[in-house]
């Protein structure tokens, strides 16, 4: 028999029955209902579609549950792991199921195998660690998840794998030291995830060139305030660029933003990160996270150029419009001069001149949606010619003067090991030169020389040398000197007392070559 309780029930206003066949069918109708869709637990509140089992001691879903039922709560209870049977029954209507304070420190795949159609899952507040893949594969629908204030340090790349229509992913005040980048490039990334919050977890760095590759839909919607990030200037400029594009994950909690300075890992002084360019970064710097964002784009004259308009609103039905910066207005269909938009709402550029250069504005608009949007982009145009012929002048300069430099040392290299000079000449120069200074050498060599050849005896067989004595008691104001002057009384008896020869001149005047002779005023 396949009766609805609705039917009996309307059954039971036109039969008449008396009054034994009237208990036998209530019986009856009871049985059919409590074994089709189930009773409300004792311990739950059931309101039409709604259930409430909260702060109940449970540890599983209760197997005596409405099969229809739309929302399960479950929070504030003693559920300590999910396996494929804790949920007994197929509940194909569920949509929200929320298990928050709770136990849980693990889930096995297929835990949610029972449960296909939920969009919303609460998993916060829990002991979860680490999440393996994949933990959610049978939510092919789920667009809301939860997973705050665990302890969760590690996610696998594909934990998330299958959640096609995730939107929203909270992942704040857990223990994550790495940006979950996964979820934006790779295999399993989720292309509809719209809003990202990482924010009060263990995070120093962001992958800046990487994530710079999220289109702005979904990076609009990173919150990464809280994190102890390192104090970097390509930071700083990321996250101003955001503020620039009024994004609220920064515009509404730009207080939240703190750095903390290398040489303080422990992280005791935290500094501003979004006031006042404390940390007094370069233009150039700044420029570099610019373009890969897409906010500065440089170009040459004459070679086309497209630029993608990278905006929020990028659903059916969006109209772009550029405007130029002499105000002109560059629309779809419409050429312009050397201008065309798409209706993707890229600019294409054609032939870019030195005058096309300047800040250009994308305005993105839905009127389904009633939203809009404007994105300002800012083009330089240069002559690569110029800048090309300055690089060539540059490298020959640099050629030119290594060039000259290894000329110079093989010249001087030649010079030191091949110059045309015998050994034997050097040594004849030799001896030629030491008759004439050895008379110098004996002179001026404090050490006793040794003796002469017979040749050099005869040639000095006629010079006497006298060398002066200080006076035994020096006058006041002498200090031991010896005084060669008349008014002296130390004299100079004879010097030389032998008749010089015109050849013994050089001898003698070296020796007093040392001491200059000045009168005395």
């Amino acid at each position: 028999m396949s009766l609805s309780c609705q039917t009996i029930s309307s059954r039971l206003g036109v039969l008449k029955l008396n009054g034994r066949g009237l208990l036998c069918l209530l019986v009856f109708t009871m049985s059919v209902c409590g074994s089709a869709s189930g009773l409300c637990p004792t311990a739950c509140i059931c309101a039409s579609d709604i259930v409430s089992c909260t702060n109940k001691n449970l540890s599983r879903v209760p197997g005596t549950l409405f099969k229809f039922i739309k929302r399960l709560d479950l929070s504030y209870n003693r559920i300590a792991f999910l396996e494929p049977e804790w949920v007994p029954v197929l509940f194909d209507k569920l949509n929200t199921l929320i298990i928050n304070h709770n136990s849980i420190s693990s889930i096995i795949t297929g835990s949610f195998s029972t449960t296909p159609n939920l969009k919303y899952l609460d998993l916060s507040s829990n002991n979860l660690k680490t999440l393996g893949s994949p933990l959610f594969q049978e939510l092919r629908v789920l667009e809301v998840l939860l997973l705050f204030n665990n302890q969760i340090t590690q996610i696998d790349s594909a934990a998330f794998g299958g959640l096609y229509k995730l939107q929203k992913l909270y992942l704040c005040c857990n223990s994550l030291s790495h940006f979950p980048l996964d979820l934006y490039i790779g295999k399993h990334k989720l292309t509809e995830l719209v809003l990202l919050d990482i924010s009060y977890n263990h995070i120093q760095s962001v992958p800046i060139q990487r994530v710079s590759l999220v289109p702005a839909k979904q990076l609009s919607g990173i919150y990464l305030h809280g994190n102890p990030f390192y104090c970097d200037c390509t930071l700083y400029s990321m996250l101003i660029y955001w503020y620039r594009r009024h994004f609220n994950s920064v515009v509404d909690l730009k207080n939240e933003y703190a750095c903390v300075l290398r040489s303080d890992p422990k992280g005791s002084n935290k500094l501003p990160l979004l006031h006042d360019n404390f940390l007094n970064c370069s233009e150039s710097t700044i420029n570099v996270s610019f373009h890969a964002f897409g906010f500065i784009h440089e170009a040459q004259i004459g070679e086309r150029l497209i630029v993608h308009c990278d905006s929020r609103i990028s659903d059916a039905g969006t109209y772009f419009i550029w405007v130029s910066p002499d105000n002109r207005l560059l629309e779809p269909d419409k050429d312009t001069d050397n201008f065309k938009v798409f209706h993707n709402g890229s600019l294409e550029i054609m032939d870019p001149q030195l005058e096309d250069s300047g800040l250009y504005s994308c305005i993105a608009i839905n009127k389904r949606r009633l939203l809009n949007e404007t994105i300002e982009v800012r083009i330089n145009v240069s002559n690569f010619t110029v800048n090309r012929s300055h690089a060539h002048e540059a490298f020959n300069t640099a050629f030119t003067t290594l060039a000259a430099c290894v000329a110079s040392i093989i010249l001087v290299l030649l010079y030191l090991y091949l110059t045309p000079c015998p050994c034997q000449c050097k040594t004849r120069r030799r001896k030629r030169k030491l008759p004439q200074s050895s008379a110098h050498s004996s002179i001026l060599n404090s050490t006793p020389s040794q003796d002469p050849p017979a040749d050099e005896k005869k040639s000095s067989s006629g010079k006497r040398v006298a060398f002066l004595e200080p006076v035994n008691e020096p006058k006041h104001g002498q200090n031991g000197k010896v005084r060669l002057f008349p008014k002296e009384t130390v004299i100079a008896e004879s010097i030389l007392k032998t008749t010089r020869a015109k050849s013994d001149s050089d001898s003698v005047n070296s020796v007093f070559s040392d001491t200059p002779f000045m009168p005395s005023s």
